[in-house]
């Protein structure tokens, strides 16, 4: 019986009766209730876009009547995909958009029906184009149609908080109370997170206050705040928080206790953040995990207290927690700063498999004891280990050799900054700037303000490519043997895959 039935074939599966009977429902039941929201996505033609987008911009101020009829007249299939691909065309202008959506309230022939994702995208239209009294009417039908989301309570809630129309952030959660939408504290609470990272978090706060009567806060709503609060850098209002969360019996959570304590680090209060740290160490030393130690250390490290740095290394050492590659990269760059070099390869070398992290923190702090010779050593070893180098990487070792700031020298006319980004990468003279660059190394004029950022920005194409192996081969020909690899390696990064491979045929 067992082995008939494995031998029957699989190809028979989808006619078998009980499978057909299963599918039925799905595909010729008509009464059934689908999602409202659209499980596949149509192709949208693209010509067809653009003619409705065409129509709708050219006549996004024509009455009624004209603007439909040059719609009816375009040949387009009207799907949910296809408004919202309209909404895409018109990211900040509500008018087409607007207008787009009550021609397809007329359809009334098709099958095409809003659903909350639909009326969310249009939202965000008119939200962006800040045509508030549309906003409030687009918010009613969408409540009337009892299509609200979370997503609704976002986009409406930014929306208003931005336009500073406080009184409406309040009055929408009574609105959509009388549409059936209850008071949520989690609906809330994804608001208030919103809001404070966009940086609204005073909106977010007269939010909460206003709503307590009808909502009652909980410790992630106050943690939101502090978030908020500490990112403004207002230490002051979060400090409030801080003391009303406590006084209403919620206990901090570590999220916002290591936020409070990175914010008084920032702001150079560091006997504050010491003082959290030991209350954390004192009272609730079982949730102090890896991130909090790390996030002492690191600070400490900063601002050279090595010492103390140490101390707490040594604390989760013996709670048995192991130390990650970002809290390790932080004492070697405490050890650098303190001129212990031997001490900091010793560490760096004990590490089982390090990343860019430790590599950055190794480079940064040996271009701070004037060591750019060595930070390059550690960029050519980083290599030989596999760890690519990001845009940061080549940024700090190009400030390492030739500073930051530096003097006109001798000819009062140089200013790199304004030879390549002013003018020869503006008129693509890739190859005359580096002929610049090589003429003023030989004159040994040292460099004023420069953005590296943007000139490797400029040349991250196959023009930079020539310029960069020009521009090695030249400066190793000066004896600059440290600026000429590393100008070399980013030629590498930006050249093609095929030149890359070329490259390594050709013999050496």
């Amino acid at each position: 019986m067992h082995g008939r039935t494995l031998g029957k074939p699989l190809t028979n599966l989808f006619s078998h009766p009980l499978f057909r009977l299963y599918l039925r429902p799905f595909t010729a039941n008509p009464n059934l209730n689908l999602p409202k929201t659209p499980n596949h996505i149509t192709p949208v033609d693209p010509s067809h876009l653009l003619r409705i987008c065409t129509v709708l911009y050219q006549q996004q101020n024509a009455s009624d009547s004209k603007l439909y009829a040059h719609l009816s007249r375009c040949q387009f299939d009207l799907t949910h995909e296809f408004f919202l691909q309209v909404c895409n065309k018109f990211p900040s202008s509500w008018r087409p958009v607007y207008r787009f959506f009550q021609f397809t309230e007329t359809q009334t022939h098709t099958h095409f029906s809003h659903t909350s994702i639909s009326f969310n995208k249009m939202l965000d239209v008119v939200g962006k184009s800040r045509n508030i009294d549309l906003f409030w009417q687009v918010l009613h039908e969408i409540g009337r149609r009892g299509l609200v989301t979370d997503k609704t309570y976002r986009i409406a809630l930014q929306t208003l908080a931005s336009a500073r129309e406080l009184k409406k952030c309040v009055e929408f959660f009574h609105v959509m109370k009388r549409y059936g939408k209850n008071y949520s504290l989690e609906t809330l609470n994804k608001v208030i997170d919103t809001l404070c990272k966009s940086k609204l978090v005073v909106e977010a706060k007269h939010i909460v206050t206003k709503l307590r009567d009808w909502i009652k806060p909980n410790g992630e709503t106050y943690k939101c705040l502090i978030f908020g609060f500490c990112d403004a850098g207002d230490l002051v209002e979060a400090s409030k928080i801080w003391n009303l969360m406590v006084d209403e019996g919620f206990e901090p959570q570590i999220g916002a206790v290591e936020k409070m304590m990175e914010t008084f680090f920032k702001k150079n209060r560091f006997h504050e953040a010491l003082k959290l740290y030991q209350m954390m160490k004192t009272e609730r030393i079982e949730e102090m995990g890896l991130s909090t130690y790390r996030l002492a250390i690191q600070w400490m490290c900063k601002k050279g207290k090595l010492g103390n740095a140490q101390g707490v290394f040594d604390e989760m050492q013996q709670r048995g927690i192991r130390a990650d590659n970002l809290t390790m990269a932080s004492l070697i760059y405490g050890l650098l700063t303190k001129g212990r070099v031997g001490e900091a390869y010793k560490v760096m070398d004990g590490i089982e498999k390090p990343d860019i992290s430790v590599y950055h923190e190794m480079i940064k702090g040996l271009l701070r004891l004037r060591k750019a010779s060595e930070a390059t050593q550690v960029f050519r070893e980083m290599i030989k280990k596999g760890c690519e180098p990001i845009m940061h990487t080549y940024i700090m070792l190009l400030q390492g050799h030739l500073g930051t700031r530096g003097s006109k020298g001798s000819d009062p006319l140089v200013n790199f900054d304004t030879i390549f980004v002013g003018g020869l990468v503006k008129a693509g003279k890739s190859l005359e700037a580096a002929r610049y660059v090589e003429r003023m190394m030989k004159r040994g004029i040292e460099l004023p303000r420069f953005d590296y950022n943007r000139f490797l920005h400029y040349y991250s194409n196959e023009e930079g490519v020539v310029m960069f192996e020009i521009m090695a081969r030249k400066l190793r020909e000066v004896g600059l043997f440290d600026l000429g690899d590393i100008f070399a390696r980013y030629g590498e990064k930006m050249a093609t895959r095929d030149r890359r491979r070329n490259r390594e045929i050709e013999p050496g």
